[in-house]
């Protein structure tokens, strides 16, 4: 037994490791474009930031608690945003591993079941690569580790730790200020956090006088979340259907990306028909039932909650392997687990390409990698902060980043007004053939400066003048008309 637990911590620690080495490099895909972006506007205007992607005077809900922090930070160092994310990573990483550690002691007394069960929350997932925010998949937390919703749901652990224990009514109430918080700082995984809490104080069995102090606890939570300056809370419960399309795809190839996971539900199983009222159950069939809605009503959004069923499942074959009483059967779990592991590794070992370089990788590893995006650093000597900049959709992902706005949002906006006006004016200028007096109206509407785009199809526009390169015969154009916006 002192063997397998030292192979266990090892195995752990060497996660962790390749984790570190990842924040190290950071590789750029997905939202952290948007999140360097919010970084960027509260160091330069933390009271009132506007929003983070184009030219608005606007809230939004990526400023949180948790950016906000790095806000200050950034404003209180004056390290670039990328070196913040990268400490902000750091924190967070040290926030969900202490969180895991500290809810897995709460449900076993064994000291092999912290190390084991973080090698199942990122190693137990399916062979089909797949990343998301609030998803703790291995290569999903490799794109995702300077993302909030590490943080989220690092924190999450820790609010379940503490609802397990809590007695006074300062547990109670600081337990309701943290839900709020988990909320404000990444809104799906802090739904997660409200269904694992649900499951843990439906079966912790709370007295009467225990019913009081949690609802005051909740009442102080909705009171922080009514409070919070930067945006409306509430006014997100309307949002849902706006995000429906973008989530669609969290709904394909279930078995691919989950199927190793389907141990713990066998494992939750045998914890069921032991105990009907178990935690990791309940915590279990909510969120599974909430995903399985989503699919049947075409809410996509819904299935954002996934990890409330992967996470109880992943857990609770850890806690198998070593309290199942017998050893035998102790053994049995053992085998199981560590063969589902090895495939589960061997599934995200594209991964380490974030850490070492590709050339050093076997061919057969090498061919899982895949590219993260190369940013656009290549366009900061002549675009500066404040900046408006004509992009498509994906450009406009990642150029906020460096300090400058483009004229649509990369990413659905539920607080911006005129959304659809600026993509249509997006399409418009793009427009094959469009005339010169339409482009020039639009960049005088938004106070466009510069112009990104891929291959010759600006080369000859009126009001145009090439200024650099960039990879994948990308252009900047700066204009040289129209540079103010309309009154």
């Amino acid at each position: 037994m002192t063997g397998r637990l030292w192979t266990t911590r090892v195995a752990a620690l060497v996660l962790l490791l390749l984790l570190l080495l990842v924040v190290v490099r950071l590789p750029w895909a997905g939202d952290l474009g948007m999140h360097a972006a919010t970084v960027e506007r509260l160091r330069h205007g933390f009271l009132d930031p506007g929003n983070p992607l184009v030219d608005a005077d606007t809230p939004s809900p990526y400023y949180s608690p948790w950016t906000a922090l790095l806000g200050c930070v950034a404003k209180a160092t004056g390290f670039s945003v990328f070196v913040v994310l990268r400490i902000g990573a750091l924190v967070a990483l040290g926030v969900l591993v202490t969180g895991v550690w500290r809810y897995v002691r709460v449900l076993s007394a064994h000291p092999g079941a912290p190390p084991l069960a973080l090698l199942c929350l990122v190693l137990l997932w399916g062979t089909a690569q797949f990343s998301w925010s609030g998803f703790l998949g291995f290569h999903s937390l490799a794109l995702t580790v300077a993302y909030p919703s590490v943080c989220a749901l690092g924190l999450a652990f820790h609010l379940w730790t503490w609802l397990a224990r809590a007695t006074g009514w300062g547990v109670w109430l600081g337990c309701g200020v943290l839900w709020a918080v988990i909320l404000l700082i990444h809104q799906f995984s802090g739904v997660v956090a409200s269904v694992g809490a649900l499951a843990v104080v439906t079966t912790a069995r709370v007295g009467r006088g225990g019913w009081g102090r949690l609802g005051a606890g909740l009442a102080l939570g909705v009171v922080v979340l009514w409070a919070w300056p930067y945006y409306d809370f509430f006014a997100l419960l309307g949002a849902g259907d706006g995000m429906d399309p973008v989530h669609r795809s969290l709904y394909r190839d279930l078995i691919g990306r989950y199927w190793l996971a389907l141990v713990g539900v066998v494992a939750l199983g045998v914890r069921w028909w032991r105990d009907r009222w178990d935690a990791l159950v309940l915590f279990f069939v909510i969120g599974a039932v909430v995903f399985l809605a989503g699919g049947v009503s075409g809410h996509w959004s819904w299935g954002r909650v996934l990890p409330a069923a992967l996470i109880p499942a992943q857990l609770a074959v850890a806690l198998a392997v070593v309290d199942s009483g017998r050893r035998a059967v102790r053994a049995g779990w053992a085998c199981v687990l560590g063969a589902a592991l090895v495939v589960g590794a061997w599934g995200q070992a594209g991964t380490l390409g974030y850490v070492v370089e590709r050339g050093v990788m076997p061919g057969v590893v090498e061919a899982k990698y895949r590219e993260p995006w190369a940013g656009y650093h290549w366009i900061t000597p002549w675009v500066g902060y404040g900046d408006v900049v004509m992009a498509r959709e994906f450009p406009s992902r990642q150029i906020p980043a460096y300090g400058a706005y483009t004229v649509a949002p990369g990413y659905p906006d539920f607080f911006l007004p005129d959304e659809g006006a600026r993509r249509a004016a997006v399409r418009r200028y793009f427009a094959t053939g469009a005339a010169g007096s339409v482009r020039r109206g639009i960049a005088r509407e938004y106070g466009v400066r510069w112009v990104v785009d891929r291959g010759t199809g600006l080369r000859d526009a009126e009001g145009l003048r090439e200024v650099a390169r960039g990879p994948d015969g990308q252009v900047l154009y700066a204009v040289t008309c129209c540079l103010t916006p309309a009154a």
